[in-house]
């Protein structure tokens, strides 16, 4: 285990850093992820995932617990502005992990999953997938124009539901036809409601656009569509609590 002790904003590494805390699809780029703050981290090391470095602010540096330490080959101690100025948090964090990352290109048949379509806020994004993982999703799929899975907004609203998922993404519609689960899709005005209808499981639910729902090359392939009871008389949902709802429902039928 070799430790570094940086101070320069100048330096190569530090400069990764900071882009890949900075620009959406760096990790696409440079073949690992920034995990910033110890719950991410924990998250990761809970699912066996080894980083590739260790980086600690140079005040937490002496208390960090020796786990936290000893889970990486390489340590960087960054000054405590340093940090901050890398970090993409109104209150940094003291301490990160960079993780290797490589690309899930091949889509897995048989198992729960869930479709993006074009979902292009990262809120949301990371939110279905704290939803999928709590509710025994074990794949997403995110066709073309839809949030970098991997970025800093989607990794801080999933809290850690990535590393329990197999995560796919900047695919075309017709690679869902590896799925071979039943295809779902809700409307605002056709189909069944969701708490009368026959939910098949093993299933995949597809997630549309904020705006423009599930475009017609996904919702071609649906083999049923359902809509959510709205007593109250809005006009739609926000595509995060809609995806919650409706991967919910089918955990609760799965059970039955």
């Amino acid at each position: 285990m070799s430790i570094t002790e940086i101070s320069s904003r100048d330096n190569a590494f530090v400069k990764e850093l900071r882009r890949l805390s900075r620009e959406s699809g760096m990790y696409r780029k440079l073949g690992y992820v920034w995990l910033e703050g110890d719950h991410l981290c924990r998250a990761a090391l809970t699912r066996g995932l080894q980083p590739k470095v260790a980086v600690f602010s140079k005040s937490f540096w002496p208390e960090a617990p020796r786990e936290w330490a000893q889970a990486a080959p390489k340590i960087v101690v960054l000054d405590d502005a340093l940090f901050a100025d890398i970090s993409g948090l109104e209150s940094p964090a003291r301490m990160g992990y960079v993780l290797p990352w490589v690309a899930d290109v091949q889509v897995l048949s048989g198992v729960p999953t869930v479709v993006l379509d074009r979902v292009q806020d990262a809120g949301n994004v990371g939110s279905i997938l704290r939803s999928a993982s709590a509710f025994g999703f074990k794949q997403v799929v995110a066709l073309k124009g839809t949030a970098a899975l991997w970025s800093q907004k989607v990794l801080r609203a999933g809290m850690g539901a990535h590393f329990a998922l197999h995560l796919v993404e900047a695919v075309e519609a017709d690679a869902l036809e590896q799925l071979n689960v039943p295809l779902l899709v809700t409307s605002s005005h056709r189909g069944d409601l969701i708490h009368e209808s026959a939910l098949p499981w093993p299933c995949a639910w597809a997630m549309g656009h904020e705006g423009q729902g599930v475009g017609p090359a996904v919702e071609s392939l649906a083999v049923q569509s359902v809509r959510i009871a709205q007593p109250g008389g809005e006009e739609s949902l926000n595509v995060g609590a809609a995806a919650a709802i409706c991967l919910h429902a089918s955990a609760v039928s799965a059970l039955k």
